[in-house]
């Protein structure tokens, strides 16, 4: 779910290295970001996955009876999670998903504890139309953490996003710091 008309469109798969290498841990380290919203069992969304950088963490802090589901346009990308996946013995919590640009594309039956978007949502076509689909994913109680890159996303767009969140019913939870960019918690 990308806007072409987003100067740097989507991150290629040929620029994963980047999205997951221990420089990037010193900076945004998974467990800290995503760690205070996903307990052992919890349903979870990946949105915007890429290589798998928060999937194999977040799956491992939902433990085995949990389920991560990591959603991506590119299969290049999905491939790489997958054989992530394996090779920390996470097959059977991780399921890789490929949406398309209009559409997430997880079915009715998928109801999530904690939804991540990092750095994804100002690469939708629609921000409404996605955040509607997010939101239909989420349980009651869920969360959805979204955070957006200061070097692409203004303050000011970043609050329309979130003017536009809620809007399609979200309740503003918080404000969390220290999340690696723009950054809002968002309940239903």
């Amino acid at each position: 779910m990308y806007n072409p008309s987003f100067k740097g469109d989507v991150c290629s798969h040929r620029h994963a290295i980047f999205l997951d290498n221990f420089i990037r841990r010193l900076f945004q380290n998974p467990k800290k970001i995503a760690g205070p919203y996903i307990n052992p069992g919890d349903t979870v969304l990946d949105l915007g996955c890429g290589p798998g950088y928060f999937s194999i963490d977040m799956a491992k802090m939902a433990g085995t009876g949990g389920r991560v589901f990591s959603v991506d346009l590119q299969e290049e990308m999905l491939s790489r999670v997958v054989q992530k996946s394996v090779q920390n013995r996470l097959t059977g919590i991780i399921t890789p998903h490929r949406c398309t640009q209009e559409n997430i594309g997880l079915g009715p039956e998928i109801k999530a504890d904690f939804i991540l978007a990092y750095y994804m949502v100002h690469e939708t076509l629609d921000h409404g139309k996605f955040l509607s689909q997010v939101r239909a994913l989420m349980k009651p109680e869920g969360r959805f953490l979204m955070v957006e890159p200061l070097f692409h996303v203004s303050r000011k767009k970043f609050e329309q996003i979130v003017k536009t969140a809620m809007d399609t019913g979200f309740i503003l939870k918080d404000r969390p710091p220290g999340k690696g960019g723009r950054s809002v918690l968002l309940g239903i």
